[in-house]
C-alpha cells in the first residue's frame, strides 16, 4: 500500500504516453539549457522549438536523424504523496476505539492533504531532418502526457465524536488522477530567405493530433490499479505551428508560435469514489503558446533566453498556468563534449520557485551523439532527459 499512489500516477502518465504526446517538448539538449530552443535548437530540433529553424544547417548536413527522445519530470511540492501513504497506514493500524493520540497523528496528515497535487509530465519524440537549399524537411513524431493527481478531504456524519469523525474524514477523503495525452505527426518545412538584406528563415508545421483523456477517482486507502486507464477517450484534430528567425553572424532574434487551432478537451464524466458527490470530469485547454527568443549561437558557444509572450491555463479546474522564462547555455568542447547549463521559472505565479539544469552531450568520434540532461527545482520536483542522435 506504501507505493501504490506513486504507482498510480506513474501508470496513467505511462499507459496515456504509450498509447499517445504537444506543447510539452522533451528533448535533452534543449531540456538541459533550461528548455531553450527557439533560436538555439537545430535543423532537427526544430519542430520542438520553432519550425523555421529547420532550414538553419551546416554546409556537409545532409541528413539527421533523433531516435530517440525521452524524459519524466516530477512535481510534488507538497509531499502528497507521502502524506497519503501516511494517512493509510494510520488507518490500517486502527483496531478498535481510536486513541486520541492516532487521532491527533490522522487530523495533522488531514491537513497537509488539505489542497495538495501531484505534477507528471512525460514525453517522447523522434525526428528526421532533410535539410536542402530549396526547402527543408523534418518529419516528426512526438508524445506526451501531463498527469495531475489531487485530493479532496472527506466529511463525518457526527462531529460530535471528534475521534471517530476525523477517522470517518479520512476514509471519506479521495484521490482524483486526470491525464491528458498526447500523440502527433507533422511535417515541418522551411526556406532561408534574404529579405531586405537581412538574413531570415521562415517556416511551418502542419499536424496531426491524437488526443487522449483518462480519469479516475478511489478513495485515499481504498486503490485498484487495474481501475487506472479504464475511463478513457480520444479524438483526432489538425494543428499547426509556424516560426520565424532573423539572424546575422552569431546573433539571433526568433518568434514561434505553437497549436496555433484551439481545442477545448473534456474527460469522460465518472462516478464519484463516495456516494452522493458529484460525478468526476474535468477540462483541458489547448491554446496557442507565443514565444520569442534571442541568443548567440557560435561554433563553440551558445547562450539563449526564450520568454513565452502569453500565459496558459491548461486544466480549468486547477492552478496550473504557465508562462516560462527561459535561460540557457552551452560549451563545445572540440566537437565530442559539450556542457550545458540553464534555468527557467514559471511567471504566471509570484511564488514559484525556479528550476536549474544541467547536461552533457557526447560525441564520440562524430559517430553518433547521445545528450543527457536533469533538471532540480527542489527534493520534490526533479526531471531527467536522454536522446540520441545521429548526423550525416
Amino acid at each position: 500500500m506504501k507505493t501504490k499512489l506513486k504507482l498510480i500516477t506513474l501508470s496513467i502518465s505511462f499507459a496515456a504516453a504509450n498509447a499517445v504526446a504537444g506543447p510539452y517538448t522533451v528533448e535533452a539538449r534543449g531540456d538541459a539549457m533550461g528548455g531553450v530552443g527557439v533560436v538555439s535548437g537545430t535543423y532537427l530540433t526544430a519542430p520542438f522549438y520553432n519550425p523555421a529553424l529547420t532550414a538553419i544547417y551546416r554546409r556537409n548536413d545532409d541528413a539527421g536523424m533523433i531516435l530517440p527522445s525521452v524524459g519524466i519530470s516530477y512535481d510534488d511540492q507538497d509531499s502528497m504523496l507521502d502524506t497519503v501513504d501516511n494517512i493509510t497506514d494510520i488507518l490500517n493500524g486502527i483496531d478498535g476505539s481510536v486513541t486520541q493520540a492516532t487521532a491527533d497523528e490522522l487530523s495533522g496528515e488531514l491537513d497537509k492533504l488539505d489542497g495538495a497535487q501531484v505534477n507528471v509530465e512525460l514525453g517522447a519524440g523522434f525526428a528526421l531532418g532533410i535539410p536542402n537549399q530549396y526547402l527543408s524537411m523534418n518529419l516528426f513524431g512526438k508524445a506526451y502526457a501531463e498527469t495531475f493527481v489531487t485530493t479532496e478531504l472527506g466529511s463525518c456524519s457526527d462531529p460530535s465524536n471528534a475521534n471517530a469523525c476525523t477517522v470517518e474524514r479520512a476514509q471519506n477523503s479521495t484521490v482524483t488522477a486526470v491525464s491528458v495525452g498526447v500523440t502527433e505527426v507533422g511535417l515541418s518545412m522551411a526556406r532561408y530567405s534574404t529579405v531586405f538584406g537581412q538574413h531570415t528563415s521562415f517556416g511551418i508545421s502542419p499536424k496531426l493530433q491524437r488526443i487522449y483523456t483518462f480519469v479516475y477517482q478511489t478513495t485515499v486507502d481504498d486503490f485498484d490499479l487495474t481501475d487506472a486507464t479504464k475511463n478513457s477517450d480520444a479524438e483526432n484534430v489538425l494543428n499547426l505551428d509556424a516560426g520565424a528567425l532573423w539572424f546575422y553572424g552569431p546573433f539571433r532574434i526568433g518568434f514561434s508560435a505553437m497549436n496555433l487551432i484551439s481545442h477545448d478537451i473534456q474527460t469522460k464524466s465518472v462516478s464519484p469514489a463516495i456516494s452522493g458527490n458529484s460525478n468526476v470530469q474535468y477540462n483541458y485547454e489547448m491554446r496557442p503558446l507565443y514565444t520569442v527568443g534571442a541568443g548567440i549561437v557560435a561554433d563553440y558557444f551558445t547562450l539563449s533566453v526564450d520568454y513565452d509572450l502569453n500565459e496558459q491555463r491548461r486544466y480549468k479546474e486547477f492552478a496550473d498556468n504557465t508562462q516560462m522564462l527561459r535561460v540557457g547555455a552551452e560549451l563545445d568542447l572540440l566537437r565530442q563534449l559539450k556542457l550545458r547549463v540553464g534555468y527557467k521559472k514559471n511567471v504566471a505565479y509570484s511564488n514559484t520557485e525556479p528550476t536549474y539544469t544541467a547536461g552533457i552531450g557526447l560525441s564520440p568520434l562524430g559517430l553518433f551523439e547521445m545528450d543527457i540532461a536533469g533538471s532540480y527545482t527542489n527534493e520534490n520536483s526533479m526531471g531527467a532527459y536522454v536522446n540520441f542522435l545521429a548526423t550525416y
